[in-house]
């Protein structure tokens, strides 16, 4: 999963802008652009956007995880 891009996904998916959540996690809307390109973020940024978004990018990652283990051990 590339964790930037379902940012962006589910950011757009909720009718919102890049705008309106660098206001909300309080940095600058250029930094926004560079989060959705990323493929990993800190666990605190992580919690201050999911918590923003009401999304919990977490369970959705602890999916990938299980997904991920079960393919390896078929």
């Amino acid at each position: 999963m590339n964790i930037g891009n379902r940012i962006k996904e589910v950011l757009f998916a909720r009718g919102k802008s890049a705008t309106w959540l660098a206001e909300n996690i309080a940095c600058e809307r250029s930094n926004i652009y560079h989060i959705f390109k990323r493929s990993d973020i800190s666990l605190q940024l992580l919690m201050s956007i999911s918590r923003v978004l009401e999304h919990d990018f977490f369970a959705e990652l602890s999916e990938e995880y299980r997904k991920n283990d079960d393919d390896r051990l078929k």
